[in-house]
């Protein structure tokens, strides 16, 4: 069955909060129904029909066709089901998603995939800053599923991240990986100083030396280690990274600033 399509008009006159337009939201919804769903945030009140050309599909397969900076909430909650949107969005991009796929054919702006659960998002241009992390007053990041990031990222991409992956294609900013709890993070390009800053636990994948290193990390030696032949596929299959580390990648211990148990593995 087709998608149900959402045609953005014009330009929106305010920021909008899409996370009501996601499958499970609009399950049994009829178009005029739909349309008088409010997505504004200003006084301006505007509902999806004033912004929205929608066409008729399935709600469990959306697609917005048109993009803007003004987008926040994209997928926000997605539990199941398949959100596409052709260009790109605000902030907040698959916050707190459960399940489910996001694909952004476009940039995101700051905290996409924030404290996620489970599902897939991609995202085909750059990613804001704190990729993953929580709000402020949140305790942890992301807590599962897969981000996918072709371009670059800002600064703190998983902050305070405790299960899952993230893969950036290119470079990200300072402080990646800051806090970490558990999870991986990889960047293939350039990372900005202070990866794995104050992290307890998980690993740091980084294709070139940062550009400056926690005090609290040792060099460890290398190694043969069979997770790393395995992390080399699955990007692969992700389409990212063929063979980035192989079986004896450089390893340092850290940050020993706090509990110590991370770890950050670079390319030979």
């Amino acid at each position: 069955m087709s998608a149900l399509t959402f045609k953005l008009k014009q330009e929106p006159p305010e920021r909008l909060e899409l996370s009501p337009l996601t499958p499970h939201g609009l399950a049994g919804m009829g178009k005029a129904e739909i349309e008088k769903i409010g997505i504004g945030t200003t006084r301006f009140g505007s509902r999806v029909g004033d912004i929205f050309r929608v066409g008729k599909g399935n709600a469990a397969n959306i697609v917005f066709e048109g993009g803007s900076a003004r987008f926040d909430g994209v997928a926000s909650g997605l539990s199941d089901g398949a959100i596409r949107v052709v260009g790109r969005v605000g902030s907040q991009a698959g916050r707190l998603m459960q399940g489910g796929t996001l694909l952004v054919e476009g940039d995101a702006g700051p905290f996409a995939a924030s404290c996620m659960a489970g599902g897939r998002v991609e995202i085909l241009g750059d990613a804001g800053d704190r990729l993953g992390a929580p709000l402020a007053g949140e305790m942890a990041g992301m807590k599962g599923g897969v981000v996918i990031v072709r371009g670059r990222a800002g600064e703190r991409a998983g902050d305070r991240m405790r299960r899952g992956l993230i893969a950036i294609g290119k470079d990200c900013g300072d402080y990646a990986a800051s806090r970490m709890i558990a999870g991986t993070l990889v960047v293939l390009g350039k990372a900005g100083a202070m990866p794995g800053y104050l992290m307890r636990r998980g690993t740091i994948v980084l294709g070139r030396m940062p550009a400056a290193m926690s005090a609290g990390f040792v060099e460890t030696g290398g190694g043969e280690l069979a997770f790393t032949a395995l992390l080399d596929r699955h990007l692969a299959a992700e389409g990212i990274g063929v063979m980035l580390l192989r079986r004896a990648p450089r390893r340092f211990g850290g940050d020993n600033a706090v509990l110590g148990l991370g770890e950050i593995l670079l390319r030979r």
